[in-house]
């Protein structure tokens, strides 16, 4: 290396620890300001004698005593939206997998991405690299006003967007970054628009953090302490102001600061109604690293804080606890991770499904409409509903704010299906089981089969309850049908009925069970919905 390259690294590393020394300066204060301004209004809440439920510790003990939100206890139907500058690319690796991972794969297998970098942007890495990408995410088409009237009309009750991804772009009004959204590419508030016009729809409002993988997803693997690709590292000594998007490259004490610094404004600016925190892999890849043990430390005291916070706020929140290694012990938060489909009715959970398979826009989806069908959809609400869950299902706009047509397609189905149906869903519990089926696991000829896909038997049904009401869900249009799981069935039956239907049902419990004869041209449209009135 010669002196003069040397002289540039160790001027750019100086610049790095400037401003790492600069942001955990700023971020202590901002969180410790937020801490007194919390104290102060904690005081005053005490003085106006408003009663606060719990005082939560920063303890897994203390915090697994959070009791679920009751809006998202009954709502059951949330929508997830996956939106950054990865959007812009619309692709990964032979269009498998999630999109939005691009950010780190274009930099691990460069040469599986020249083809299409060459061909989309004129130039691959690192004359055209990731943080290229950001004045392309324009959102010149977007209307928050019509992406909430979209969410409302197919039924959900709350939305969740991401608010900062893996990448290390804010979609939110930050002054802790120069990397956000009112400052480079859409020069708005993404975050603050969309909660406004949410809001105005009686919809709850939730924000996504991911940046608890920040540090190593421009490096090679989940450490501590790493160093970025080369390709990475060439771009920031193209452009030194990237190091603040691509970097840092470690789980120092001044990212922890900053981690919880910017939740910190979020709250603060937006009052989210759920916390959703995506999974962090450092907590079991490097688990007695004295920096991982603060990085945890941070997650209790910035979610107690939230949850105290809240309640200054006379709000109910609710956070998450992802991942296939749960992120917290179990208990704390509700359970979750992608695709999370579970098998017996079990603790309060969230099952954050795509519609096809990747979270971030991928053209190829939308091109050859490889989404879920209407009908896998209602099935999957269905199901995940019969087993205490709720179901976040993910979008992935464009980069422009426009979501396709495939997309609004299988929402509003959705939501013609809630609106006949939703007494099935909204507010209910689980039954003493969740359903039964029978026979062999089918294939569909119009549904396109993948990792994400929920399987189904030749004949399946599900069950909720609601009062004196117990609702059965059948899958498929039969109009006889003997259910099991009623055999010693002890309530006394007043009458059976088919949601948005006046088709008369006959019905008797037998020894085997409780058999529902009823009209075939009664209603089904993706699934048909009896309603069980006891007297």
């Amino acid at each position: 290396m010669t002196r003069r390259k040397k002289k540039k690294l160790n001027s750019l590393s100086t610049n790095m620890k400037i401003f790492k020394i600069v942001i955990t300066v700023f971020a202590f204060s901002t969180f410790f300001s937020c801490n007194n301004k919390v104290e102060n209004k904690t005081e005053t809440a005490r003085n106006q004698k408003i009663e606060r439920a719990t005082q939560f510790e920063p303890t897994w003990e203390s915090l697994k005593k959070a009791k679920p939100a009751k809006w998202w206890s009954t709502g059951k139907f949330g929508i997830f939206i996956h939106w950054g500058p990865y959007s812009v690319a619309g692709y990964k690796d032979k269009n498998k997998g999630y999109a939005e991972a691009i950010t780190n794969h274009m930099y691990k297998k460069p040469e599986a991405y020249a083809n299409f970098m060459t061909k989309k942007f004129g130039a691959t890495m690192p004359d055209f690299g990731y943080k290229d990408m950001v004045p392309l995410f324009t959102a010149k088409n977007w209307n928050p006003d019509a992406w909430a009237q979209l969410f409302k009309d197919a039924g959900a009750t709350y939305v969740i967007p991401t608010a900062e991804h893996h990448d290390g772009f804010a979609n939110w009004d930050s002054d802790l970054t120069e990397w956000n959204a009112t400052k480079k590419g859409p020069m708005r508030d993404l975050v603050g628009d969309l909660g406004k016009s949410v809001r105005e729809k009686g919809l709850k409002y939730g924000l996504s953090y991911h940046r608890e993988r920040h540090p190593n997803r421009f490096t090679l693997d989940f450490k501590v302490y790493d160093k970025p690709f080369d390709l990475v590292a060439e771009e920031i000594k193209r452009m030194p102001e990237s190091a603040n998007l691509y970097g840092p490259f470690e789980y120092s004490d001044a990212f922890i600061a900053d981690y919880v610094a910017r939740w910190k404004e979020m709250e603060t600016k937006y009052q989210p109604d759920f916390m959703w925190l995506d999974d962090s892999p450092i907590f079991y890849k490097d688990s007695l690293n004295p920096q991982v043990t603060k990085f945890k430390n941070a997650f209790k005291r910035m979610i107690s804080d939230y949850l105290n916070t809240a309640q200054i706020w006379g709000k109910e929140v609710y956070f998450n606890n992802k991942g296939k290694h749960l992120n917290f012990p179990e208990g704390v938060g509700c359970r979750e991770k992608d695709n999370l489909q579970m098998e017996s009715i079990g603790a309060p959970y969230q099952n954050p499904a795509t519609l096809g398979v990747s979270y971030a826009y991928m053209e190829n989806e939308e091109i050859n409409d490889l989404y879920k069908k209407p009908a896998e959809l209602v099935r999957l609400l269905v199901d995940v509903v019969s087993k205490n869950g709720n179901l976040l299902l993910n979008i992935g706009p464009k980069a422009d704010g426009t979501i396709p047509e495939g997309m609004k397609k299988r929402l509003l189905a959705m939501g013609s299906w809630l609106k006949i149906n939703g007494e099935a869903i909204y507010g209910t519990t689980p039954w003493h089981i969740y359903g039964e089926f029978s026979g062999n696991i089918i294939e569909e000829d119009d549904v396109i089969y993948n990792k994400h896909s929920m399987r189904i038997h030749e004949l399946e049904y599900r069950y909720t309850s609601k009062g004196k009401s117990i609702y059965i869900t059948s899958f498929q249009n039969n109009n006889s049908i003997l259910l099991k799981s009623f055999k010693n069935f002890k309530s006394k039956i007043a009458n059976i009925s088919i949601l948005g239907s006046t088709k008369k049902v006959n019905w008797s419990l037998t020894k085997d069970g409780l058999s529902i004869k009823d009209s075939k041209t009664a209603n089904f449209k993706y699934a048909k919905v009896y309603r069980i009135a006891l007297q």
